[in-house]
């Protein structure tokens, strides 16, 4: 590329000059390409190690003048063939031009400045975010693609100088980072290694330090380990590594592909080393940690933050912290963890600002809310752009026609929209869409003045002066006394606003309001898998409790379930919802239950309830690490039995509601709506803990079962004022004396007390590494299932079905992240069985078939597959599953029914066999038969008593019509003799590079004649012996083939004839006859060289004994069957082509023969998925370009 003119003073050192003329010199530098010596070995050594060949490239162009010792360098390349077009560029446009001035000084400035010119022309057409990376950052991006062959889709996001570890001796070199890959080239002394390894591949990836590898990162695939050390920053590098192995693990989860977030603000100046990529993955980082934090919508994106003292008015001082600015929310945390938190919605801002400073107080900023709050933040770097920012973002909000405190927010609806939606599924005259179920059903009951109805009335007066030093709302002080009362239990009365509150599903309610009356109108009615999963569970929910004993909160759960199901197809439905959403509505309305289902399915608990419930395997892959470092013995026993991976499910996806009784456990869903999923790790392991030494005595499975299910079913909640609700479980379990109670507060505070000290950062981080582990597991298991399931149609044996279906997968994935066709999300349906969640499309197939397929046919194996393909494809989407990719590598049938829809006309004829498979004519025979009847009765025809019973056989016809039809070979169409020609000249092909050619053309030479006079025996059936006028002057019609001489054999010598020439005599000598004007022998030679039976084309052919007398087809257009007609009532049948095949041996065994498929198999995964980019001639790069 043209580079901005620099000055060079040593021009010749570290490079060799290949080229010069008066005005330039070409030069190519040492290490690069043929010889070089020990001084080459050094230099490209030097590059690799030091980077120099990201900014060096290996060709550079010179600019010189006169006697000057001072060099201009004008281009770079990267390769041979870049340079050499500089080159003649300039030879080209600027010698004769330079040659005119007088002056070296005029010709270095003209130079200079037309070089710059270009320069500026090519920057104008570059894209925006080319120009966001630095140089010497695109510079390393063509390296990598280069070096790997990579495509130009594949996207570069950083890399870093590092050692691999092959064997005992580290490689320095480079690795790269790409979206997709993670790849790694060294070149030390003349030894060069290459890497490659998909993220996908990835089954484990960490960071360690052992006194082999010191502070090095481990790569794992399912074959091989891969450690890299070195690294100048090892904890920048690593999170970049984990951060692309999540998204290709959520590629493969739900075929997320990677998009770069084009919204992304332009960096104020370019970053050196830094992509946009790389700006764009860390701004995704800093995202998903503020969300998580502040418990925030998954679109809210952080604009900033900055240090800061926010003054607490119930503590009368100042707290150091951080202050974050998004587009919807201003959020504070303390720098002391649990301090104090608060969240400000910018809807319900309303001033914003700066305060007068002083030495107490520098820098302050008063933020006011429209329910009377006002907030004082100081000590602030930048107070006048974080006002002016503040203020921006208030503009874009839009104004709400109420705030939290108006009485209809909680339903969000306004006047209109009330009025509007009487007698629908869904209305605000519903009871439960103004109240929790647990209030409906309970405000009847009298009044209980006890000690316990005592103690809830503490709790709630508790809270009313919490409310009132802290705030109330979601602008509310969130300090360590608010954790205190939640640890306390929450009161009924306020536990679903305090739920909405703390798992952020308040704020997401109060933006979308009429969005759950909406997919309720949307969801109802509607006939899914979803929602009749839904049904059948809906009397499984909480059927101890008598609010779903009635179709009032039966009809509830309902609502609220198919429209979370209409929401997110891609959950759906998954069991354990219905038993969380029936807890919610106890407590909370139905859009407040809704939004809660929200938060807890899509933030909360990601991955859990999805088909695979992916989620909750991470989380008990976590749970099992967690009890072998807090409870070593036990875990090691547990293993043994294979108790943990049994309960912890259950525990995880229904928070302990399903293993617990009722009151205890909506006091941990108190505790998880403010803390997370810490709370359920905590106290999962203090159940372990406290059953430890009962364990460790445990000899099986069962009783290891049976004594935590006993001690869950025994945990109590004494301060209750609900009536007693019998827990089924503990029904079932009970024996003969009964258990200790366990006080459910006793068991919270054990769990904070000895496991407290958990971080949502590490569990985080432990989930990762779960992650990746269930990931690949589930496609291991769904390799296996597949497998299992075609293991019995397949010629095929397991492990290389196991093998095909790696490649099958690959090739689906690599489409998904270099472009195709269609969207990724049409070619992977996580929902359908595995045997058809990947599919790939025609150009895909026929890479596969044309590497791995058993019948090639030469120049016309890219024909042969596309037909294959349309066969293959039964629903005409354009994608085949990895069923049918296995058919039609094994299937001999469909090959040869591939083979008789040959035919010239291209367009129409790829399609015709195809269509003999698939279509239906029931649509249109249906209306004809009905259509018959009508008239009949309409004209009034006298119809006798067995034409009365013509109605029972024509609705019998129609029925019989609607019934699926099973297609067979006799289905086929018809095949003329074009289509003949056409399928003798493609198995000639087939045969053309077999080890027994002479064999198989002998056979099919056979078969050719056989056929023919075949089809001469048909017409005589098909036409009743009518013999059609015929042109004298060009050739007489065609005799029965049954009256002509059997075709002659090959002499034993073999060196009369050749196979081609066999199968053209014998479809010249069964198919025409001599005319009868005609006497001579040499008049009759020449008459049949011009038959259009002679089939070979000039394209097929690849041998030179061809005989005198063979026309060549397709030579010339109109000139291809001058002197030849085709005979229209000549056909054959796709059953009579493949029983005259049977008869000979050859064509059987060939077509029946295994081919060596695991040799095509390894040869495919050894060659790259792209097309290699050579671009250059020198035996260095070729060389590169080849690992």
């Amino acid at each position: 590329m043209w580079i901005t003119p620099e000055e060079v003073l040593l021009a010749n050192a570290l490079w060799v000059s290949e080229r010069a003329n008066p005005f330039f010199i070409l030069q190519r530098r040492k290490g690069h390409g043929k010889g070089g010596g020990i001084t080459g070995l050094l230099v490209g050594t030097m590059d690799v190690v030091l980077d120099s060949s990201a900014r060096v490239a290996p060709y550079r162009i010179l600019h010189q003048t006169g006697d000057s010792q001072i060099f201009w360098s004008i281009a770079c390349g990267s390769s041979r063939k870049e340079i050499t077009e500089h080159w003649e560029w300039l030879e080209t446009n600027l010698l004769q031009t330079l040659s005119i001035f007088d002056n070296d000084e005029d010709i270095t400035t003209f130079v200079k400045g037309k070089i710059s010119g270009i320069i500026a022309e090519e920057n104008k057409s570059k894209a925006a975010q080319e120009d966001e990376d630095s140089g010497k950052f695109r510079e390393a991006e063509q390296k990598m693609r280069k070096l790997f062959g990579m495509p130009g889709e594949e996207k570069l996001v950083n890399y870093y100088s590092c050692s691999y570890w092959k064997g005992r001796v580290p490689r320095q070199g480079w690795v790269y980072l790409s979206v997709n890959h993670l790849c790694f080239y060294s070149f030390l002394l003349g030894k060069e290694v290459t890497l490659v390894v998909q993220w996908t591949e990835v089954t484990r990836l960490e960071k360690n330090a052992t006194l082999v590898f010191p502070e090095s990162v481990r790569v794992s695939t399912r074959h091989t380990e891969h450690y890299f050390s070195m690294f100048l920053n090892i904890n920048d590098t690593f999170k970049l590594m984990e951060q692309l192995a999540t998204i290709a693990m959520r590629q493969l989860l739900d075929n997320e592909g990677f998009a770069a977030d084009r919204t992304l603000p332009k960096a104020c100046k370019t970053l050196k080393n830094v992509s946009a990529l790389k700006r764009d993955l860390d701004a995704r980082a800093k995202n998903e940690r503020y969300r998580a934090l502040f418990r925030l919508t998954p679109d809210e994106r952080l604009d900033g933050h900055t240090d800061c003292t926010l003054w607490t008015p119930f503590a009368k001082m100042h707290i150091v912290g951080q202050l974050f600015v998004s587009n919807n929310y201003i959020c504070f945390c303390s720098r002391e963890e649990d301090l104090c938190q608060l969240i400000i919605p910018l809807r319900e801002v309303s001033i914003v600002e700066k305060a007068d400073s002083s030495s107490v107080l520098p820098c302050p900023v008063s933020i006011s809310t429209k329910n009377k709050m006002t907030f004082l933040f100081a000590n602030l770097k930048d107070r006048d752009f974080l006002v002016q920012r503040i203020s921006d973002f208030l503009q874009r909000t839009p104004d709400k026609l109420w705030g939290d405190s108006h009485p209809l927010a909680l339903s969000g609806y306004s006047v209109s929209q009330l009025e509007g939606m009487c007698g629908r599924h869904y209305s605000p005259s519903l009871p439960t869409a103004t109240q929790g179920l647990l209030r409906i059903y309970q405000k009847d009951d009298p009044e209980d003045h006890g000690p316990k109805a005592t103690k809830e009335k503490m709790k709630e007066e508790s809270w009313n002066i919490h409310f009132f030093e802290f705030g109330r709302g979601v602008c509310m002080y969130r300090t360590s006394k608010t954790r205190e009362l939640v640890l306390n239990g929450i009161p009924e009365s306020l536990r679903g606003e305090l739920w909405l509150l703390f798992s952020g599903a308040q704020n997401e309610m109060a933006t979308h309001p009429g969005y759950y009356a909406e997919l309720v109108e949307q969801a109802m009615g509607r006939c899914t898998l979803a929602t009749e999963e839904i049904e059948r569970d809906l009397h499984r929910s909480m059927p101890e409790h008598h609010a779903f004993q009635n179709e009032m909160g039966i009809a509830a759960l309902r609502r609220v379930l198919t429209a979370y199901a209409c929401r997110n197809p891609g959950i759906g439905y998954c069991q354990a919802m219905n038993i969380v959403t029936s807890v919610l509505l106890l407590y909370c309305t139905e859009e407040e239950a809704f939004w809660l289902l929200v938060a807890l399915c899509e933030r909360m608990l990601p991955d859990y309830y999805n088909t695979r419930v992916v989620g909750a395997l991470v989380d008990q892959g976590v749970f099992e690490e967690l009890t072998r470092e807090c409870l070593p013995l036990l875990y090691e026993h547990m293993q043994e039995l294979g108790v943990i991976s049994t309960i912890s499910l259950s525990w995880f996806l229904t928070l302990f509601l399903s293993v617990m009784p009722f009151d205890s456990a909506v006091l941990l869903v108190d505790c998880f709506f403010y803390e997370g999923i810490k709370v359920i790790f905590q106290v999962a392991l203090a159940v372990l803990h406290a059953n430890m030494d009962t364990l460790l005595g445990c000899t099986d499975e069962g009783e290891a079962m049976t004594i935590l299910g006993r001690y869950l079913d025994n945990v109590v909640n004494k301060q209750t004022v609900s009536p007693p609700i019998p827990h089924l479980h503990a029904l079932l379990t009970s024996g003969d004396e009964p258990p200790p109670e366990i006080d459910v507060f006793q068991l919270i505070k054990s769990s904070y007390d000895k496991f407290g000290s958990l971080r949502a950062d590490v569990i985080e981080q432990m989930r990762f590494k779960q992650r990746l582990k269930v990931i690949q597991s589930l496609e291991d298991t769904a390799k296996r299932s597949v497998v299992r399931a075609i293991m019995t149609d397949s010629a095929f044996s397991i492990e290389e079905l196991e093998e095909l279906y790696v490649l099958f997968k690959a090739k689906h994935i690599m489409s998904c992240y270099w472009g195709a066709s269609c969207t990724a999300a049409e070619r992977h349906d996580p929902s359908l069985p595995y045997l058809e969640q990947y599919r790939i499309d025609l150009e895909q197939f026929c890479q596969l078939f044309g590497a791995l397929g058993t019948w090639l046919c030469g120049t016309h194996t890219v024909t042969l597959a596309a037909r294959h393909f349309r066969l293959l494809d039964s629903n005409k989407d354009g994608l085949i599953n990895f069923k049918e990719f296995v058919t039609g590598l094994s299937d001999a049938n469909m090959l040869l029914v591939s083979l008789t829809a040959l035919c010239p006309e291209e367009a129409e004829s790829a399609l015709e066999a195809a269509q003999f498979f698939t279509d239906d004519d029931s649509p249109q025979g249906t209306p004809h038969t009905l259509l018959v009847i009508a008239i009949r009765i309409q004209c009034n025809i006298v119809m006798s008593v067995s034409e009365v019973k013509d109605y029972k056989y024509y609705l019998r016809m129609w029925a019989k019509e609607k019934e699926p039809k099973i297609e067979t070979i006799k289905d086929l169409p018809r095949m003329n003799q074009e289509q003949f020609i056409e399928l003798c000249k493609t198995l000639y092909n087939m045969f053309s590079e077999d080890p027994l050619e002479q064999e198989l053309y002998h056979a099919i030479a056979t078969v050719a004649s056989l056929l023919l006079r075949i089809g001469e025996v048909g017409k005589k059936f098909t036409n009743n012996g009518a013999k059609k006028p015929t042109d004298t002057t060009n050739t007489q019609a065609p005799t029965l083939a049954a009256e002509l001489p059997q075709p002659e054999k090959e002499e034993s010598n073999g060196e009369s004839s050749s196979g081609q020439s066999l199968v053209c005599k014998a479809l010249a000598e069964a198919q025409l006859e001599t005319p009868p004007q005609q006497t001579s022998d040499e008049e009759v030679k020449d008459d049949t060289s011009v038959s259009s039976y002679s089939m070979v084309s000039t394209g097929s052919l690849q041998c030179e004994d061809i005989a005198d007398d063979t026309v060549l087809i397709g030579c010339a257009g109109d000139q291809q069957r001058r002197g030849s007609t085709l005979d229209g009532d000549w056909s054959i049948t796709f059953e009579q082509v493949l029983a005259s095949m049977l008869t000979e041996p050859p064509l059987v065994d060939y077509f029946e023969k295994k081919g060596d498929i695991q040799a095509r198999m390894a040869t495919c995964k050894m060659q790259r998925g792209v097309e290699r980019q050579v671009s250059s001639s020198s035996d260095h790069e070729l060389a590169q370009l080849s690992t």
